[in-house]
């Protein structure tokens, strides 16, 4: 086999392990907790249907979403987006929105914007992987919220929160937490990149402001904030059309769209059309409706543990998200658990793979 010359970048990257797990699980009789996926069966079928219609329901509108478009997105769906971010605090034009290919890609073009090797980037402890994959292609130094950090030219360039029911562990930051997060952020010059994947699936309890509005309550202005949030459609309405966005300061955002350029010249100008029609058709009648079955969903697994859970397993009852996190006695490896499980047909993904430090392997994610 020829022996490629990869760059030093290409030779640290891994495999996300929830992915190759996912890889093994397909078989009909497992029963998965494993991948942090919506239900297909909850996707409004109906109304991509009518939605797909409608874009090709003349030679115009047609051969407008069979074209190039603008790196930025498609105008009438940045400024949806905008609306939404206006509902949430944070007053946006379409100016301040970048539509990506999945919040995923947004982490990418961030990290690319924002991080030289061997910068620093601070994370939760545990943390959603695919941001750390994300990020490690950039070479960056991880550290911890709770770990002291040094000032001046080797402050970290980013802070990488989720604060809502965050994957994996579903805890959600309190308000303080979030002020504390953005005092933090302005200390070591930073820039907060809040990923709310999961925000709009809330079950209990009343919703919590968002990061980028308190800083733009407290800014005075969109334009002089430091947080860049990361939004998807992925969770609420489809995950296969791969829309998501970025919504920050113009500055920030015209950057942001160079770097799009040179990966993808634009997100698919179809998907982008349908997925404004169903947005206005049915975004909040969606929500609300996931909402209702997952809640359900997150209560029976909470009953289940409580009935079968062993002794020494820990948990919290998360307020919203797709994920309970436990945490078993110390001197377990949930790593060497799952192919005793898999052998069961009963799949989990092993918390291990989470902290970016390598702490947790007595831990394990549930997907409701």
């Amino acid at each position: 086999m020829t022996a490629f010359r990869l760059s030093s970048r290409a030779q640290s990257m891994k495999a996300s392990e929830i992915r190759e797990l996912l890889k093994l699980v397909g078989k009909p009789s497992m029963i998965s907790f494993a991948g942090g996926i919506p239900d297909p069966a909850l996707f409004n079928v109906a109304l991509f249907q009518d939605a797909w219609r409608h874009v090709f329901g003349g030679p115009s509108i047609a051969r407008e979403a069979l074209q190039y478009s603008t790196t930025e997105g498609y105008l009438p769906l940045r400024q949806w987006i905008a609306d939404l971010m206006a509902r949430l605090g944070v007053p946006a034009s379409p100016d301040n929105i970048l539509v990506t290919s999945g919040s995923q890609q947004a982490l990418d073009l961030i990290g690319k914007l924002l991080l030289d090797k061997g910068n620093g980037v601070i994370t939760a402890r545990p943390t959603y992987l695919g941001a750390l994959q994300s990020f490690s292609a950039y070479e960056p130094q991880f550290s911890t919220l709770d770990a002291p950090q040094p000032t001046g030219a080797g402050a970290p360039r980013l802070l990488y929160l989720v604060p809502d029911f965050a994957n994996p562990n579903g805890v959600t930051m309190g308000k303080a937490a979030r002020h504390q997060a953005l005092d933090q952020a302005r200390a070591l010059d930073a820039v907060i990149v809040e990923d709310a994947a999961y925000s709009a699936l809330r079950y209990d309890g009343e919703d919590l402001p968002a990061v980028a509005a308190l800083d733009a309550a407290a800014a005075g202005s969109i334009e002089r904030t430091r947080t860049l949030y990361c939004g998807t459609f992925s969770k609420t309405l489809s995950p296969g059309l791969r829309i998501g966005w970025i919504c920050g300061p113009a500055a920030l955002i015209r950057r942001l769209t160079l770097l799009k350029q040179g990966a993808d010249l634009h997100t698919a100008t179809t998907n982008q059309m349908v997925m404004h029609q169903v947005a206005i058709a049915g975004y909040d009648t969606q929500v609300a409706r996931i909402r209702a079955v997952y809640r359900v969903r997150r209560d029976a697994m909470q009953a289940a543990l409580e009935r079968h859970a062993p002794p020494g397993v820990r948990w919290k009852k998360p307020d919203g998200g797709m994920f309970v996190w436990l945490e078993l006695p110390d001197h377990l490896d949930a790593e060497t658990l799952l192919p005793q499980a898999i052998r069961q047909d009963i799949a989990f993904v092993p918390g291990g793979a989470f902290p970016p430090d390598g702490s947790g392997r007595n831990t394990m994610r549930l997907s409701f």
